[in-house]
Parts: structure tokens; C-alpha cells; sequence
């Protein structure tokens, strides 16, 4: 027996300083009262079996050849290159929010920084040389990005909550809001007690004068080898004074989106999880469409406020194609009349403003599809305008106008009709190059596109994620 226990210690001394710890004492009694724990294990509000068996057959397709070229960027993912400058004057309208990849995201809201599941790391995994590595450098280094009020974490998963991200983050005076049990990972990686706000669904917290309320998701948890499903996952309501914003975190769709928005919304904005979705694990990520299903839910089956999309473009995490997300998204929205917030990382906006970024981005460095990118629309505040159908590389993104995807896409505008092009581009505010090669000039990135991003390998549905 001595012997037994011996090995055991020994074993939790390799243990990996990432796969955290589980709860115990009194957080592990707290657990044990709550209403959504049942079994030894916390539940879903409704049933979503976690996706360890379907994982035998995902891996089969997921190291094919021909479909792993279509999981990944073809080009350099383009990232805002002054979001600093950006985010140094406040926000007029006293809410902004910015897109830092996948779901983390920044938001200040009524005089208040909330950073949303920060992950700065290169993998979302334990292990600094192995597992899904991000497309793109993240547009902010975390010391530079100022003072944060509170960190909110949905779960416990790698591509959510990061060692390294969150061990640079206990060195400040930040607060963080965490689902029931996660608490026991950030205490254990240095975050003080007292710094910790632990949450059960429908609980709420105050900072300053904002209020911080876990709200139900469909989802699951686990770090480990052995994931014992004792840390809860949620979605997130932030309300202020003047607005109220609203983080998915990762879930599947369910009815209860339309009992938190009759709750705790109408939101001004919503940020929704549409990437990362398989046929093999229906049930704890959402597809595009389903994203736009939960928006409408939880602004009363009204298409008011901005969807942002999250959980795609960063991290390769399951088999669909990288701009599929995206376009996607766009497309729900339009069947809709929704409108969609589709920022570049790093890119700052508004979302009560009458503009918000809505240029198809992700198209110049995506393989093109066939038959071209579909039809895109402008959209403003209370209206969606008609746009022409989109050809094969006629909107092109300036971050990336000047490479040889742009080059040939513009070459097929005929001189005849550069001059009519130029007029529709200055009142359209989209700059074209024309077919004699002259410079491209800098056009507004305010028309709304339709894409589907991607990820690929789900680390969360993995014992090492």
C-alpha cells in the first residue's frame, strides 16, 4: 500500500504544470451543493456526450492530404497593425471591443477593461513543442496592452485557459472571474485567492460598476489525462450602465440561449463561437448557422445588436476548411438580416457605431473556392445594402493587395472597364486595382463578406486538451 502511494506521488510529480489540479476541500464541497453537479460530474443543460469515441474516426480524415491543405491559410493572415495607437483614447460611444484571435477578446465597456479567455501562447496544449500552433503572432504583446479590471475565463480547455498567459497575468492587479472549480488551476499557477471570483450558472459578481454573471453552456471540461468533469464551463454576461455584451465560450447549441437573452439581454453585442465544429462532436461546438440561430435567441428572435464570430481563424482544431467559419457566418447572417462585426485580429471597433468592420478579409489569403467567393453586402445601422456578386479575387484585402493572389485575381479587370470600376470603388468605398497593374489604392474595409473559417484537431476533446 505504501508502495502504491509512493508511485502515485511520484506520478503527480511528472505531472505537467499545465494539466493544473483538480478541486478539492472546501471549492470541492462547494461543487458537490451546486444544482448542475449530479453523479460526481458536472452536467449540460441539455445532453452533449463528450466526443471521446468519435475521435477514433475524426482521426482517420483528419491526417488526410488532401483535406489538410484546405485546414490552414494558403497566405500570411493579416493582422491590425495599430491596435495600440487605436485602443490609447477611449471609446466614444463607451463600447469598444477588440478581436484578438480565436475567443480571446478584449472588451472595454462603460469605463472598464474586460479581457475575455486570453491566450498568447503558440499552442494551445501542455507541451511547449507539440499540438495545434496559432496562424497568426498575436497583434498585441500582453505586457503592452495596459491595465485589465477583470480576466474572464469560459473553461478549462487549452485553447481557453493558458499557463503561460495567465502566469503573466497574476503578476498584475487583475481580478478574474472563472466558472465553479477552475479557480483550483489559477491558484495553483500563482493567482491569489482573493483575486479569484468563482461562479456557478447564474451567479453574478461585481467590479467597479460593471456586473460579471456565468451563464449556462453545452459543453464539457478537461486538462488531463484523467478528466474528472469537477470544473464547469459557461458563457458570460458583462452589463454596465449603459451596455451589456455577451461571450459564448464554447458550447453546442441549445434551447437556453433564449432563456438567457430573455434574462439578462437584449446585448448590445454578441460574441459567438462558430468554428471548431465537426459531425464528429455535434453537440459542444456550434456550425456557423447555429451561431446565428443563438444571436437571434438571445436577442429575442429580433436580428438587433452585432454578432462578432470567435473560436476560428487562430488554432486548426477540426476538419472543415479555414475560411468556412467566416464565410459561413456571413451567409447566416444575410439569410437573416442580422449584422456581423468581421474584424481582423487586432482591429478595434465599435459595435453601436453606424459601421462596423465587415470586409470578407480572410478571402486574399484563403484558397479561392470554385467558382469564385460568393455575392457580399454592405451593411450599416437598421439596413443591409445590396452589393454585386463578387468574382473570383475582386476584393482584395491592402494588407495583402501587393502579393501574387491579388496580382492575378486584379489583372482579369479589363482597361475598358477600369474607369467605371474606379467610380463604383470610390462611392462603394472598395479600391480595385486595375488590369494595366497601377498602384492599388487604399480602400475602406466596410462591406460585409460571407466565409467560414476553421480549426483543426479539436485539443479539447483529447486528453491533452
Amino acid at each position: 500500500m505504501t508502495g502504491s502511494r509512493s508511485l502515485s506521488s511520484g506520478l503527480r510529480a511528472l505531472r505537467p504544470a499545465a494539466f493544473g489540479v483538480d478541486p478539492s476541500g472546501e471549492r470541492m464541497q462547494r461543487i458537490r451543493r451546486s444544482p448542475n453537479y449530479a453523479d460526481g460530474v458536472f452536467r449540460n443543460p441539455e445532453g452533449a456526450p463528450r466526443p471521446d469515441g468519435a475521435m477514433r474516426e475524426f482521426a482517420k480524415s483528419y491526417f488526410r492530404k488532401e483535406e489538410r491543405v484546405l485546414r490552414a491559410p494558403a497566405g500570411v493572415v493579416p493582422v491590425h497593425a495599430t491596435t495600440l495607437a487605436d485602443l490609447a483614447a477611449p471609446p466614444a460611444s463607451g463600447l469598444r471591443l477588440t478581436w484578438m484571435g480565436h475567443s480571446s477578446v478584449l472588451a472595454e465597456i462603460d469605463g472598464h477593461r474586460v479581457l475575455f479567455d486570453p491566450v498568447w501562447g503558440e499552442r494551445c496544449s501542455p507541451f511547449a513543442f507539440a499540438g495545434p500552433k496559432r496562424l497568426h503572432p498575436v497583434p498585441v504583446p500582453l505586457a503592452a496592452l495596459g491595465p485589465v479590471d477583470v480576466v474572464v475565463i469560459s473553461h478549462d480547455h487549452y485553447d481557453h485557459l493558458d499557463l503561460p498567459t495567465i502566469k503573466a497575468l497574476a503578476d498584475t492587479d487583475t481580478l478574474f472571474a472563472v466558472p465553479l472549480g477552475v479557480g483550483a488551476h489559477l491558484e495553483h499557477w500563482g493567482v491569489p485567492a482573493d483575486r479569484l471570483r468563482e461562479l456557478d450558472w447564474h451567479e453574478t459578481t461585481k467590479v467597479g460598476g460593471i456586473s460579471l454573471t456565468a451563464t449556462p453552456a453545452r459543453h464539457f471540461c478537461g486538462r488531463g489525462l484523467r478528466n474528472t468533469q469537477h470544473t464547469l464551463w459557461a458563457s458570460w454576461v458583462v452589463a454596465g450602465d449603459e451596455h451589456r455584451i455577451y461571450h459564448s465560450g464554447d458550447t453546442g447549441y441549445f434551447k437556453g440561449f433564449k432563456d438567457i437573452g430573455s434574462e439578462y439581454g437584449p446585448f448590445d453585442a454578441t460574441m459567438i463561437q462558430i468554428g471548431a465544429y465537426s459531425d464528429f462532436w455535434p453537440d459542444i461546438h456550434m456550425t456557423p448557422e447555429e451561431g446565428m440561430r443563438a444571436h437571434l435567441d438571445l436577442q429575442g428572435d429580433r436580428p438587433t445588436g452585432v454578432m462578432m464570430p470567435i473560436h476560428w481563424a487562430t488554432f486548426n482544431l477540426a476538419g472543415h476548411p479555414w475560411a468556412e467559419p467566416g464565410e459561413g457566418t456571413v451567409s447566416a447572417a444575410h439569410a437573416v438580416g442580422a449584422r456581423v462585426a468581421l474584424p481582423r485580429p487586432g482591429e478595434p471597433f465599435e459595435p453601436t457605431a453606424e459601421t462596423v468592420p465587415s470586409e470578407p478579409w480572410w478571402r486574399g489569403v484563403a484558397l479561392v473556392p470554385k467558382g469564385g467567393w460568393p455575392a457580399i453586402e454592405k451593411t450599416v445601422v437598421g439596413e443591409s445594402v445590396a452589393a454585386e456578386t463578387v468574382a473570383e479575387g475582386t476584393v482584395v484585402d491592402t494588407a495583402v493587395a501587393d502579393t501574387a493572389l491579388a496580382e492575378e485575381a486584379l489583372v482579369q479587370e479589363s482597361a475598358a472597364e477600369k474607369g467605371a470600376a474606379e467610380k463604383s470603388v470610390a462611392e462603394e468605398a472598395v479600391v480595385q486595382k486595375s488590369a494595366t497593374d497601377e498602384a492599388v489604392v487604399e480602400k475602406a474595409g466596410r462591406d460585409t463578406p460571407r466565409d467560414k473559417a476553421a480549426d483543426t484537431g479539436d485539443p479539447e476533446s483529447v486528453p491533452a486538451g
